[in-house]
């Protein structure tokens, strides 16, 4: 170990320390509350003062997450959008994550601008608040006006939250590693969640990512005049800062404000879903995060966008896989939907593909009595992950991710209009996927892709082929086996002939009273004509036998038939 890294060990085993206390505060309440033990209920308190035990387990994970700090308030956001591997009702609760971190002082903001920009505020911009409008886990936000006149919004990363956060990700990814050798945990692929959140965190904690996709955003967009999206100015944008236009407009707090300020809420909704579902089907590469703060409406019902540090992206062979299980979905096909479940995500080995088959028969049998106009997405989708929880599947990051943001939408949408149907915006996006289905540019690109394969096998195989030869030839081919299990077996065979041969040594041993006997260490008793090393040796084998018998026992193969997995 070195020296230097003894602080880094210091300060992780303190944190990992506070970790466990918070959990474990948390973890005791819920006892706490199943024995309603009220003397410790009195004891067992939130930060605020709340009495724990009242909490639904839901709620005190979410209040842990809290407790926690920004890092784990992002992995709880995260994880929200996983209802394929936490369920529905945890999911939900995870969504209502806030992180409300104290604001950094003017003179730190001051001073990180002027450096991260190399040039003092008043070159910069006409003016600028240094006293911050929101703070949130990352960053804080100031508004300002730039020395051409626009109005922008400056977000300014917090002071000191990369090393905190990166101490927060070193014990995750190590307690990850842990809890993947528990079979339980280890069927949710910890390590790999983990990963996929680090990799996320960084990041939103980079800036530069975040200009990166507004202006991926803005040029998809730029010919729809329906949806505003905040122009990022990358001379005045660094990984710790970022500036972009300042977008004013109403926001989606109150159904009333919205209708007296003459806003058409039923073609706003339709506007917004539309919106959403062009990011998703045509570009794939959407907005993860659609909730109503996350919304302006302006004149003429323009809708504006903020907020794109969190991005879904999809391939074009996942978003295929999405549009095929969404149409199956829709078709109501359930040998068609199970198929793409299996096909998609990642199952365990000895799944019962006809009990899968079974459950989602039924699902699909039930949403087929809704009509398109009455179809509710978020409670089918929610039922469905429901689904693959139970059967351990573990689908690909973007999809629940991609889940997450359809349920959002809808939701969103419904606020503004209760009478909202997602499917039925979905209607002209069908008809543009079967277009695009049948496409001959998309069957041109797959022979390209295929034409690309066959070449670079063309081009490899002939020169493998000659190695190949040349290794037989020189006798230096071989092929290396592995066989697995084998091991156990193989040590069972070789105690069974040891016992055995153990077994017959002794016996003839003891027909032939060969010596030393028992008579010369002890007199007058039935045993004395016996051969000392014959009878020790039968007891030794008695015992081997007896240990074998039950190993095999054990393993479930002495008297049963081995049931070979169903076929996947």
């Amino acid at each position: 170990m070195k020296l230097s890294s003894i602080p880094q060990l210091y300060r992780d085993a303190n944190r990992l320390t506070e970790i466990v206390m918070i959990m474990s505060k948390y973890g005791l309440a819920e006892w706490i509350s199943k024995l309603q033990l009220e003397l410790a209920d009195s004891i067992l308190k939130t930060a605020n003062g709340d009495i724990l035990s009242k909490y639904s387990f839901e709620e005190r994970i979410r209040m842990v997450l809290t407790e926690l700090g920004p890092t784990f308030i992002k992995l709880g956001q995260v994880l929200s959008t996983r209802p394929d591997l936490l369920g529905a009702d945890l999911s939900d609760e995870l969504k209502k994550l806030q992180s409300n971190v104290p604001a950094d002082p003017p003179e730190y903001i001051k001073q990180t601008i002027e450096e991260e920009l190399d040039a003092p505020i008043e070159d910069l911009f006409a003016s600028l608040d240094l006293e911050a409008v929101a703070s949130a886990s990352i960053g804080q936000v100031h508004f300002g006006k730039l020395q051409t006149g626009e109005d922008i919004v400056i977000k300014v990363r917090h002071k000191g939250i990369c090393p905190k956060i990166q101490e927060d990700l070193s014990i995750l990814v190590s307690l990850a590693q842990l809890a993947e050798r528990i079979p339980e945990f280890a069927l949710y692929q910890p390590r790999a969640t983990v990963e996929e959140f680090k990799r996320t965190l960084e990041r939103e904690l980079d800036f530069s990512w975040e200009l990166r996709n507004i202006q991926t955003f803005s040029r998809n967009f730029s010919t729809n005049p329906k949806v505003k999206i905040p122009k990022a100015y990358g001379k005045y944008s660094t990984n710790k800062i970022l500036t972009m236009e300042h977008i004013r407009g109403h926001k989606l707090t109150s159904r009333k404000e919205l209708e007296e300020a003459g806003y058409d809420l039923k073609e706003v909704a339709v506007t917004g879903a539309k919106i959403f579902l062009e990011m998703i089907f045509s570009y794939g590469s959407f907005h993860a995060d659609p909730h109503p703060g996350n919304f302006f409406l302006l004149d003429d019902n323009v809708v504006g966008l903020i907020d794109f540090g969190m991005v879904g992206r999809l391939s074009e062979r996942l978003r295929e896989d999405i549009e095929d299980m969404l149409m199956s979905l829709v078709h109501k096909d359930a040998a068609s939907l199970t198929s793409s479940i299996i096909r998609v995500g990642e199952v365990p080995k000895h799944i019962n593909t006809e009990d899968l088959s079974a459950d989602i028969t039924d699902f699909v049998a039930y949403y087929a009595t809704q009509s398109l106009s009455e179809f509710d997405i978020s409670g089918a989708l929610n039922e469905m992950m429901e689904i693959i929880r139970r059967y351990h599947i573990v689908l690909p990051a973007q999809i629940g991710m991609l889940i997450k943001v359809l349920i959002t939408l809808e939701g969103t949408s419904r606020y503004l209009d209760p009478d909202f149907s997602l499917i039925e915006v979905m209607k002209p996006f069908q008809q543009e996927l079967v277009a695009r289905r049948l496409s001959p540019d998309r069957y041109l690109k797959k022979l390209h892709r295929v034409y690309n394969d066959l070449s670079r096998v063309i081009e490899i195989l002939p020169g493998q082929m000659l190695d190949i030869t040349e290794s037989v030839q020189k006798g230096d081919f071989y092929i290396p086996l592995d066989h697995q299990g084998l091991e156990p077996s193989v040590n069972r065979v070789v105690i069974g002939l040891v016992t055995s041969a153990l077994f017959l040594g002794s016996a003839l041993m003891l027909s032939l009273k060969a010596p030393p006997l028992w008579s010369s260490f002890i007199g007058g008793s039935a045993l004395k004509d016996l051969s000392l090393f014959g009878s020790v040796g039968m007891l030794m084998s008695a015992y081997m036998g007896f240990r074998l018998l039950r190993a095999i026992n054990r393993s479930g193969h002495l008297n049963r038939e081995e049931k070979k997995p169903p076929f996947r």
